[in-house]
């Protein structure tokens, strides 16, 4: 069959699956079966067979599943409940008042989760009815929610980073240690823009909340404290060298089972949701990583991503305009895609341009991570607003003119780690290296 023709049919094949409304996963599986077809006479079978096994078994992929359940477990507990109450003494002085307390509720919980539609949930339960009753503005409201629960995807432990770095076999504790300063960094510009409006919206701003001593503060938060120990354990043996990523998901656990029980909101049936939940995100994610294997594989055949690395090559595009032209290639393909598709779908394709442009590769995936979290927030598919329409009953639209200004801070945020890489950078190569 001319070459062509038999890359049209396989183009064809992967936008009609991926636009059918087929699971994603086994979209990828398809379209790989299409493109082995027409493009060598391996057995597809055993083809297959091999590359979803070398994506499965690798040890790396241990992290996902856990982190998922700590984030299910403590998504089930009084968490949501306690959380504005301990936040809210604290952010009240701030400017802007409590509407920071959806940022750095979701800061915290993102560090728990990895998810941020379970961000945004937990968070979203808490805050929209407190700040309703006290007559913040909706529109600030509903915006910082929805882009603040985006960290779940950057703050570790994030599943996408886990999904790119088993993707390009790139090491999970250093992703991880890579994504803390920019996710920190764009929590501060979410709660300059809260502070910012405060100052130009000042009659929108409710009256503070009754003044507390520093001990009443304390005490309000006693129920989040051990959360943030939890957090500060899981990320601080990665960085220390004491555990891996896996092992640091196993503490996460049973931390979060402990946590659990002396609340005592672990009961059977919290215990089998929270494990039935992170069995079917797990099983999800997972049947996407074996698609993408495949896929990777049958692309080698079809020699798309060669023929795509030598145009990009061709056209001289400095380090600088290949990545706003993939910032823009990424937010269009998010319009469509969920935030671990478009990254699983395209690496093979991508990453053979990263290292040939002198990009770092871990760089790069904070990179990604802050373009997928700008999909979150885009229509149609934009993954958030569907979680807090679903919450809210509010229309797709009204819910995007809220969280505008948030992807506009996104881009902002894409302009920083340009100028100063090192926020990506400097953790991982400052990390200590766990035995072995």
């Amino acid at each position: 069959m001319n070459e062509v023709l038999a890359t049209g049919i396989f183009l064809f094949t992967l936008f009609f699956l991926l636009g059918s409304g087929v699971w994603i996963g086994l979209a990828l599986l398809g379209v790989a079966y299409v493109g082995m077809e027409l493009f060598t006479t391996r057995p597809v079978g055993d083809a297959m067979i091999t590359a979803i096994w070398s994506s499965a078994s690798g040890w790396s992929l241990t992290a996902l599943p856990l982190f998922i359940w700590m984030g299910e477990i403590l998504y089930r507990t009084r968490l949501s409940e306690d959380m504005f109450r301990g936040l809210a003494p604290w952010m009240s002085p701030l400017p802007g008042r409590l509407l920071h307390t959806n940022v750095v509720g979701s800061t915290i919980f993102a560090a728990v989760s990895g998810s941020s539609a379970a961000t945004l949930t937990t968070v979203g339960k808490m805050s929209i009815p407190e700040l309703d009753k006290r007559g913040y503005p909706e529109f600030m409201v509903f915006g910082t929610l929805v882009g603040s629960a985006t960290l779940g995807l950057m703050i570790p432990p994030s599943l996408t980073l886990i999904v790119y770095g088993v993707t390009i076999n790139e090491s999970i504790s250093k992703l991880f240690m890579a994504g803390i300063l920019p996710g920190l960094t764009l929590a501060l510009l979410f709660m300059g823009y809260v502070a910012a409006w405060s100052f130009f919206k000042p009659s929108q701003v409710p009256p503070a909340e009754p003044g507390m001593s520093f001990a009443e503060r304390v005490k309000e938060s006693r129920f989040l404290i051990p959360v943030i120990i939890l957090i500060g354990v899981v990320i601080g043996s990665i960085y220390t060298g004491t555990a891996t990523a896996t092992e640091s998901a196993a503490f996460g656990v049973i931390g979060a089972l402990s946590l659990a029980f002396f609340q005592g909101s672990l009961t059977r049936d919290t215990f089998v949701k929270s494990l039935m939940g992170a069995t079917r995100t797990s099983c999800m994610i997972a049947l996407i990583l074996s698609g993408a294997a495949f896929l990777a594989l049958a692309m080698g055949f079809t020699g798309l991503p060669s023929l795509a690395a030598e145009f990009i090559a061709g056209l001289e595009l400095s380090p600088l305009t290949l990545i706003l032209a993939l910032m823009v290639f990424y937010i269009i393909l998010g319009c469509f895609l969920d935030g671990i598709s478009s990254v699983v779908l395209t690496m093979a394709v991508v990453e053979p341009m990263i290292p040939q442009a002198g990009i770092d590769l871990l760089w790069f995936g904070i990179f990604i991570v802050v373009v997928v979290e700008m999909a979150q927030i885009t229509p149609p598919i934009g993954f958030n607003l569907f979680v807090l329409q679903g919450m809210t009953k509010k229309s797709i639209g009204y819910i995007a003119r809220c969280a505008f200004p948030m992807f506009l801070i996104m881009v902002l945020m894409v302009g920083i780690l340009i100028l100063f890489p090192e926020l990506a950078t400097f953790l991982p190569e400052n990390m200590r290296q766990g035995p072995g």
